[in-house]
């Protein structure tokens, strides 16, 4: 064997502690890095970087956006990492109006708060103002001057818990029927406290009961879709279904025309 190809030990050990040094360096960086890095989360978490200061509320349309954040406890300067999700939903749900409520945090230092309220379903007029009900049948606090007419209004209605089952019922409309609806008035008798006449913008009158409104007035399309174009009366849905004619009550001592049989057969 050649000389040339043999290294010496003193050769060798340079490059050893060389390497080992490299290593070590390598290893310290490391450690001085995951050192630094767990500092300047504990900073930051102490500092106000972390901390909420802008405050988002959207889908709200009957609650103020300072209602909402007043009952989700939020407030500026707390820690954006230590929010309760659950419990602020939980909060903000209490409030009637509000059917869902999801909070999120927005980096750096944003939360949301997207809301779902009820729908209205109708309004109740008291003096100048009109109060809008929700689908949960709750009337609002807050009235308005205008009526905008997207929604029947709720007339006669003296009593919270006819207006909570009715609002129930309009809610389970379809829209189509729901918009042709001007107006309901409650006519209890004793007989039937349920007893209710709706004045249609067709032109005809519904004579129902709150009791399985929604399902009873889903015929209401079929029957008018039966009558001669132009004419005018009351559209019952109690018991029986059938048009009654104001031109026939006035003229021929009242004579109705039945529609169910018809309706059974569509």
């Amino acid at each position: 064997m050649s000389d040339k190809n043999i290294v010496s030990i003193e050769d060798r050990i340079p490059k050893l502690k060389q390497a080992r040094k490299k290593k070590a360096n390598r290893r310290l960086i490391f450690y001085l890095s995951i050192f630094f890095f767990l500092i300047s989360i504990i900073v930051y978490l102490q500092s106000p970087l972390s901390q909420i200061k802008t405050i988002t509320v959207h889908g709200n349309v009957h609650t103020t956006e300072e209602e909402i954040i007043q009952l989700s406890q939020l407030i500026a300067d707390t820690n954006i990492w230590m929010i309760d999700f659950d419990s602020i939903e939980s909060k903000i749900q209490s409030n009637p109006i509000v059917d869902s409520a999801e909070v999120n945090r927005k980096l750096p230092w944003t939360v949301t708060i997207d809301i779902t309220e009820h729908n209205v379903v109708g309004y109740i007029k008291q003096e100048r103002n009109f109060f809008p009900i929700l689908a949960n049948g709750v009337t609002l606090e807050t009235g308005q001057a205008t009526y905008n007419g997207n929604s029947p209004m709720l007339i006669g209605f003296t009593e919270d818990e006819p207006i909570k089952r009715i609002a129930q019922e309009l809610n389970k409309l379809p829209a189509n029927i729901a918009n042709l609806i001007s107006e309901i008035h409650w006519k209890p008798t004793e007989e039937n406290q349920n007893k209710i006449l709706l004045y249609m913008r067709d032109g005809y009158l519904v004579d129902g009961t709150i009791r399985n409104f929604a399902s009873r007035m889903e015929v209401y399309p079929s029957i008018v879709s039966q009558l001669e174009p132009g004419s005018e009366g009351i559209i019952h849905i109690g018991v029986g279904v059938y048009f009654e004619s104001f031109e026939t009550n006035s003229s021929e001592g009242g004579e109705s025309e039945d529609v169910s049989e018809e309706l059974s057969r569509d």
